[in-house]
């Protein structure tokens, strides 16, 4: 089975929403365990890494992605 690929500072859909209400998560820290946030009420969990693999969907916004986006210009080109 292929490795989920996840960053930090991605925003990850997981499979159980938080008592929150949302499934959203952001990855705020990594290593052998993963520290993720509420993207809804801003609490922070720390998850064992392959636990974390199992429960995470998909990556909804990736970190890179969004740092290319916040470096440009209106003319598209990069300061």
């Amino acid at each position: 089975m292929e490795r989920k690929q996840f960053e930090l500072g991605d925003i990850v859909q997981m499979k159980k929403p938080h008592p929150c209400g949302t499934n959203e998560m952001e990855i705020i820290r990594m290593g052998m365990d993963i520290r993720i946030k509420c993207v809804g009420c801003k609490h922070s969990v720390l998850v064992p890494r392959v636990k974390f693999e199992k429960s995470m969907k998909k990556v909804l916004r990736s970190a890179a992605d969004a740092g290319q986006q916040s470096g440009r210009t209106d003319n598209g080109s990069a300061e």
